[in-house]
């Protein structure tokens, strides 16, 4: 199975960069977008073959997630339940019988870091939610989670230690998460791939330059990891300050 997710920095202005073209190429078993920044009725934007499930902020022109799948799942449920995180369209879990697919847009803590303590707040649950899926049967989590890992996860660790995205707490946070029985599917199979990021800056020629940042995944439950085939980084499909991220499964 192949599964796409991408962060789209605003779906309208990405189907005018050429979305659907990306879209169709991939031709993908399920294929989730972040910060889709819409809300509903906005943009009819056809999929034939795939059912949509959308997922907006109450904040018009904020965060906001979508997953196109071509299987109709068995149960779709927006948010993790807790009203605090559920207003900005940020959670869609798909119920697909033998597993859990998960889209996420992790929020981000901003600059000067004023977002830092929700951040931390927003992980330890999120972690909670995640593990009570897990309970029941492998999940499968893609999306933005707004955090370089490691050091190789980024071009200037050194300059960016104290900055969102890059910080110890959040750094820590994923470490949690992947200890609480995740695989980061790129890095299991790619352990040591150097200068290979998902999201550049529209600033400075980042993208041109390569002076980017891995903080786009999939992460699959370590009940599945195994089945794990391969794992992507569409580093030449454009769109986005963002490109597309790949995980093939045998599920």
């Amino acid at each position: 199975m192949r599964f796409i997710s991408w962060n789209v920095n605003g779906i309208r202005a990405c189907v005018n960069k050429g979305f659907k073209d990306a879209f169709d190429n991939f031709d993908a078993d399920i294929l989730a977008i972040q910060e889709s920044k819409m809300q509903k009725d906005q943009l009819l934007l056809e999929t034939p073959g795939y059912h949509q499930y959308w997922n907006y902020a109450k904040k018009k022109g904020y965060s906001g997630t979508a997953v196109f799948t071509k299987k109709e799942p068995e149960n779709v449920i927006l948010g993790m339940g807790i009203e605090e995180h559920d207003q900005e369209g940020r959670l869609i879990t798909l119920d697909m019988g033998s597993y859990y697919f998960v889209c996420v847009y992790v929020p981000n803590s901003q600059n000067e870091l004023k977002r830092l303590d929700y951040r931390m707040k927003w992980e330890d649950d999120f972690r909670a939610y995640l593990g009570a899926l897990k309970k029941e049967k492998p999940v499968i989590l893609c999306g933005d989670l707004n955090v370089a890992h490691k050091e190789i996860d980024l071009k200037n660790p050194s300059t960016n230690h104290h900055n969102a995205g890059f910080t110890d707490e959040e750094r820590g946070k994923m470490t949690e998460l992947l200890e609480s029985g995740f695989t980061d599917s790129f890095r299991q199979l790619y352990p040591d791939k150097e200068d290979i990021y998902s999201w550049w800056s529209y600033r400075f020629n980042s993208r041109e330059r390569n002076a980017g940042w891995r903080i786009d995944y999939f992460l699959v439950s370590d009940d599945a990891k195994d089945k794990i085939k391969d794992a992507k980084i569409h580093t030449d499909v454009y769109g986005s300050d963002h490109c597309p991220v790949e995980l093939d499964i045998d599920l």
